[in-house]
């Protein structure tokens, strides 16, 4: 059985329903999920899951959430070099290219990312549940 870890932070909820439909995919698909606060996650215990999915909105400029998420994400950054990630979120305004430079600083260290990413706009509506069900299972 895979260890999946879901970590997140939620400003308005949209983001915790995401990380909720996560979880549920993974748990569908067999795994043993932890799902945690972003504040509560370390670079300790990165090794401890076989895959992790993180979930920040887009704060601001289209930036990760800057006083818990992004702090965490910096701290576990350097632990990521081949591990199996995912990640989604939702926003409100602009573009999505908070994602996409999401993305890229993953993969410059060295992540491996198991599923395209999901975002919402606002709340996710019911093709984006599905998708991050479907995140969740690519990470069992």
């Amino acid at each position: 059985m895979s260890k999946v870890a879901v970590v997140y932070w939620s400003g308005t909820g949209n983001t915790e329903t995401m990380a909720d439909a996560v979880a549920a995919g993974a748990k569908e698909k067999g795994a043993e999920v932890s799902v945690l606060a972003a504040a509560s996650f370390t670079a300790a215990q990165v090794a401890d899951f076989d895959a992790i999915a993180f979930g920040c909105p887009a704060m601001g400029d289209e930036v990760l959430e800057e006083s818990e998420f992004d702090p965490m994400f910096t701290d576990v950054e350097g632990s990521l070099s081949g591990k199996k990630i995912a990640l989604f979120g939702s926003y409100g305004w602009g573009d999505g290219q908070w994602m996409r430079d999401w993305e890229d600083r993953c993969k410059a260290a060295g992540a491996v990312l198991a599923a395209e990413s999901v975002t919402a706009n606002d709340a996710p509506d019911d093709d984006a549940v599905e998708a991050c069900k479907a995140l969740g299972a690519a990470l069992a």
